[in-house]
Parts: structure tokens; sequence; C-alpha cells
């Protein structure tokens, strides 16, 4: 992954600066929004709002007035609250050295150090805790939510076999869209009232972008959407990773082309393409790789479930011991342990996110130091990577990934809507 440390810093939900990285609140810090048992706090906006503010700086890209801005990092603070809240009462936890871990691959993917990385958060004003306490929300509310979701999402073979046959009409080539989004949300079974109040609404915006307004500045502005604080910008797509209502809504359209207004049971949209990237292949990678899996327990410290493996990696360094044996002797996946933990070709994306990243980071017969995800405490050893596999197999699983990745993104914003309707919200302020 080729970031910017700003983008980085930026991505995903724009996570806020949490009650543990902050010092000690003071009399003044004011409550705006009182979330179930939760609050947030002034102090909280302002951090969200500056990151915003510095991010716009960097990139050079123009912001609504403050009083809008503020707004809508309430709604984002509010939305981060709920999920954070939700994971504590599953008992989510990222520990340190998960926490460490992730950091590692932040500043391995930017071809940095760790201390390299460190000295860039200070020259940005930001400090190391304040960091790690931003990358540890971002963890939890990336897992709370790919729990919740997952489960929702139900992918048919007559589906599956549907995408495969498109994707041989097209020779395995696609367009692709930069996209920009602005929604502007409508509750279920919405009233006249409500509905021409939303209609005379996107009319204007509509009517702004035509007139040359900045679309993002008014994504910012307007947008109930789940990037308006990224100035709607959803990044390069192809059509199948798309929601269905923007897949279909950029069919033939053009760099710069503006669409809409669209409705959906979520509320009005408007569409806008950045750019377009025309007939791109699509080169499919895979991997060959197999790992050794010791889950944390009651008796199993984290500590103790680390060690091991780096006693076992030890082991497979000096030639003691092969790979395949100490696998079959001690990895706690069973699939995989009798196998020597092989697990044969697959697509980098079919692994969990920590998995993925790292095999990806691999290089062919390299094994990875310990590292931790969602199932427990891994070594794993990239074998090999090729790319293209045309056989039936491969293009079903990349069907089923393409698939799947457009009904997280619509059954997300569903769920968190949801989330937010059976919550108590109270607004205590306007925090500007």
């Amino acid at each position: 992954m080729k970031k910017t440390l700003i983008a980085l810093l930026t991505a995903g939900m724009f996570g806020a600066m949490s009650h543990a990285a902050m010092a000690a609140p003071e009399l003044m810090d004011k409550v705006l929004a009182v979330v179930n048992k939760d609050v947030v706090l002034a102090s909280q906006q302002d951090a969200l709002v500056n990151k915003v503010k510095l991010s716009a700086q960097q990139s050079g890209q123009s912001l609504p007035d403050d009083a809008t801005l503020r707004r809508q990092a309430l709604d984002r603070l509010i939305q981060e609250s709920l999920q954070l809240q939700l994971a504590d009462r599953q008992g989510l936890k990222i520990s340190d050295n998960q926490l460490e871990q992730a950091i590692q691959g932040i500043a391995a993917d930017n071809r940095m150090t760790v201390e390299q990385l460190r000295a860039q958060l200070a020259s940005e004003g930001l400090t190391y805790a304040q960091y790690r306490e931003e990358i540890r929300r971002e963890i939890l509310m990336n897992e709370v939510r790919r729990n919740q979701v997952r489960r929702r999402i139900n992918i048919s073979e007559q589906e599956v076999k549907q995408v495969v046959e498109l994707l041989q009409k097209q020779g395995q080539q696609q367009n692709e869209y930069h996209i920009g989004h602005i929604q502007i949300s409508l509750p279920d079974n919405p009233n006249a009232a409500q509905l021409n109040e939303a209609k005379a609404k996107i009319e204007r915006i509509l009517a702004a972008l035509k007139q040359g307004a900045d679309f993002r500045q008014l994504a910012i502005a307007e947008s109930n959407g789940p990037k308006a604080l990224e100035g709607g910008d959803w990044g390069w797509m192809s059509p199948q990773e798309m929601p269905t209502l923007m897949a279909e809504a950029v069919q033939g359209a053009n760099k710069d082309d503006i669409i809409g207004p669209l409705r959906s049971g979520a509320g009005l949209h408007i569409i806008k393409v950045f750019d377009t990237k025309g007939q791109q292949q699509v080169m499919q990678t895979e991997v060959k790789a197999r790992h050794i899996l010791i889950k944390p327990s009651i008796i199993l410290s984290e500590d103790k479930a680390k060690g091991m493996l780096d006693g076992i990696l030890q082991e497979i360094k000096s030639g003691k011991a092969s790979f395949a044996s100490m696998a079959e002797k001690h990895s706690e996946d069973p699939g995989s342990a009798v196998q020597g933990g092989e697990l044969g070709w697959s697509d980098p994306n079919a692994y969990v996110p920590e998995f993925r990243d790292m095999v990806n980071r691999l290089q062919p017969g390299q094994i990875s130091a310990p590292f931790r995800t969602t199932h427990g405490w891994h070594i794993v050893q990239l074998e090999d990577r090729r790319s293209q596999d045309a056989t039936d197999k491969a293009q079903e699983q990349r069907a089923y990934q393409l698939i799947y990745n457009r009904r997280f993104v619509e059954e997300s914003q569903t769920w968190l809507d949801e989330l937010r309707d059976e919550a108590y919200i109270q607004i205590e302020g306007a925090g500007s």
C-alpha cells in the first residue's frame, strides 16, 4: 500500500482522540452529546475538526464554514461511540501486542521504521500515545463492523455464476471509476413534507454543482453519507465492487459527469465521476502459504501463546525442525495442521485483514514473526505467489469476493443506521 502518512491518519472513520489518549479532562470541557452510556466532549470534537483541517491543508482542499464542519464532526463522533460501545459489550479487546503489530505494519507499508513513523507523527503535532489509541479504536470499529455485517450477507451459487459469466464476457477487463457521493438521508416511510424537503435540498446541491461548486466541499457540508468528512470520496472502484445503485448509475459515464438525483431506501443521492480508467487489465494475485496457529485461552495467556511461537520459529530457523512437523505437532488449526500447515493457493483477500496484510508483505520462502489475528497467534510462511489463475475455481472465488465487497458496503450503512435508530442520543450543544 502506497499511502501518505496523513492519508493513513485520516483514513476510514477519522478516529477521534479517545478518552484514554487525552489528559485528565479540564473543568471547561463541555459535553456535546449523550450517547447511551457514553458522552461526546467538546475536546474530542476539537481534535477531529483540527485533523480534518490538517488533511485539507495537506491536499489543498477547501472546507465549509466551521459550524458546518463541527456539526459533521459531532455526527461522526456519535457514530464512532455507538460502535465502540458495542465492541465493549461484546468483550472485544485489542492487546498491546496486536496494536504494536498493526503499527509496525503501517510503518512497513509506508517504507518506514516505527521510529521514523514516530518522528513523522511528532512533526505533525500528534503524540505516539494519541496515535496508538486512534489505531486501537480503528481496529475495534473495523472488527465489530465486520462481525456484525458479515452475518447479514448471504450469497447464492446462482449469483456467483452470473458474475463469473460477466467476468468471462469482459475477458477479465473492467472500467474503474473514481467516485464521489453525496447523500441526503430519508427516514423509513417518509411523509410528503420530509420527502419534499429532501428533494428541495438535493436539487439545490445539484444546481450548485452544475454551476461549478466544489463537490468535496459540498459533500463535507451537506452529505449524510458514510464518506462525508472525506469529501464524499469513495476512491477507485470497479462497478462490481460498488453498491448496486452506484454501479448502475456510472455505466457509460465519463470523467466529471454528475449523476442524480437518485433514490434509494436510504435517501437521495448524487454521484460524481472524478476520473475513469478505461479497460484496465485485472491481474488476480494468489498466494500459497502455510501457517501455525496458537490460540490464547484462560490457561494460556497472550504472552505465553506468542512465546510458544517464538520458540517454534527458532526451532525452524535453526534447522532443528521443519515447518511441517511443527505445524502437525503444535498448530491449533485442525484443517491445515494435518497437512503440515498448508493452506493451498488462495486469493489473499479471502483471509482476515491481519493475515492478508502479512502474506502480502512477505517474499516467497520468508517466514513471518508471530502476529495476532482474531483467530489467535500465527506464524506464516509464504511459499509462492502467482498472477491470474484462469481456473474455474479462481473465477468463482473472485466473483464471490466482488459480490461480498459490494454487499458489505451496502449492509454496513444499513447496520449503522439501525444502530443509531436503536440508541439513546441527546444533543446537548452544537459545539460551535
